[in-house]
């Protein structure tokens, strides 16, 4: 009678430790959806129309944040996702609690429910519903760009020739840590990024990584998805500038870079006559328009005449990368960008009719206007 108890034991002995490992790799971070938990289906994106307490229809999205252990933060905005309609106005705050499969976001009154694999319900203060937003799933218009003939192809999945100390996955994506065996002087970048899921982890240690361009001025990489960003998060120039707007993707999302540098200049003596500039644009918008960089990022090396080369910042954190290519300017001049400030990369019509920056393309088309009169 007592092996059904020994058996019993060793069940709940190995439960635990399949349990435990499970939360040690959330917090360590995963780096495949095979092994996500429940909360990765409960974040992401959201976007659809909400009736307003005046009778008008407007549209918003939501972006939602897995914390672990079943909590989330959540971000509301007035006119869409950020880079697809979003009208730069204050962004409503909102948290809530798994309770069994439907995950309760609340803030300001409102009331938002919701359930994987369903659209999320928004309530008004008297539990009415007044509005439905779709799960959205968006990707950058810059991802899978194909390198020009005149560009130079730093990772395509197999060569690492160019790199040193590069670092390759058994399914072809290009680790941390490494750096480009050339120096760069001006140059435009194509990079693609993803960051790790780590619900349990904060701030910097939340996929954190980088493009130190020259060794000396680092392009934040980090999952700062659905956060009001400071001056460290992604498509920051660390430390210096936040970026304008947060076109960070959920995490386990393909995400990309397309950096134009040119590199300040200096006299005989060594002394800075021009300060370089900088254009990052962060899945196809502009969050860095021809910005003057007024001194390197702090852990950079010293600013100089002299080239050096593009190092992928290893923070500890499994971020990945695909298709890196650049353009050396000074060996293609005719490909430099134009003086003064670069317009965005893409531009989409709204349901209005007018036109608004578009990151990327959503899985489902817009199918209402953008304000309208309900009856």
């Amino acid at each position: 009678m007592r092996f059904p108890v020994v058996r019993l034991a060793i069940a709940f002995c190995l439960a635990q430790s399949i349990t435990i490992t499970f939360a040690q790799d959330l917090k360590k971070g995963v780096t495949d959806l095979a092994h996500v938990d429940a909360d990765f289906h409960i974040q992401g994106e959201y976007s659809g129309n909400v009736t307003s307490a005046d009778g008008w229809c407007r549209a918003v999205g939501l972006q939602v944040v897995a914390l672990g252990d079943g909590k989330f933060d959540a971000l509301w905005y007035r006119g869409g996702l950020p880079g697809n309609g979003y009208d730069g106005s204050t962004r409503l705050k909102l948290s809530g609690q798994r309770a069994g499969d439907k995950v309760v976001l609340a803030g300001d009154g409102q009331t938002i429910e919701l359930q994987p694999g369903y659209a999320a319900s928004v309530k008004n203060p008297t539990g009415f519903i007044v509005g439905n937003l779709s799960p959205m799933h968006r990707y950058s218009l810059t991802a899978g760009a194909a390198p020009p003939a005149n560009a130079i192809v730093l990772f395509d999945g197999k060569s690492t020739d160019r790199l040193k100390n590069a670092k390759v996955t058994p399914d072809g994506l290009l680790e941390i840590g490494c750096e480009t065996k050339d120096p760069v002087q001006n140059f435009t970048l194509h990079a693609e990024f993803r960051t790790p899921y780590m619900p349990y982890a904060k701030g910097q240690a939340r996929g954190n990584s980088g493009f130190y361009l020259q060794k000396r001025y680092e392009v934040q990489v980090l999952d700062s998805f659905g956060l009001e960003l400071q001056f460290n998060d992604c498509a920051s120039l660390y430390r210096f500038r936040a970026p304008d707007l947060n076109m960070s993707f959920p995490p386990l999302s393909w995400q990309t870079y397309d950096i134009d540098f040119t590199a300040p200049k200096f006299d005989a003596d060594g002394q800075r006559t021009a300060k370089g500039r900088i254009t990052v644009r962060h899945n196809g918008i502009v969050v860095h328009n021809n910005l003057e960089l007024e001194n390197k990022t702090g852990g950079g090396s010293v600013e100089g005449p002299n080239p050096l080369p593009i190092l992928f910042q290893n923070h500890g954190n499994a971020v990945h990368f695909r298709n890196v290519w650049l353009i050396d300017r000074d060996a293609t001049p005719s490909h430099a960008p134009p003086g003064g400030a670069p317009a965005p990369s893409f531009a989409a019509t709204d349901c209005s009719g007018g036109t608004h920056p578009t990151c990327c393309a959503p899985e489902a088309r817009c199918r209402s206007v953008r304000m309208r009169r309900c009856r």
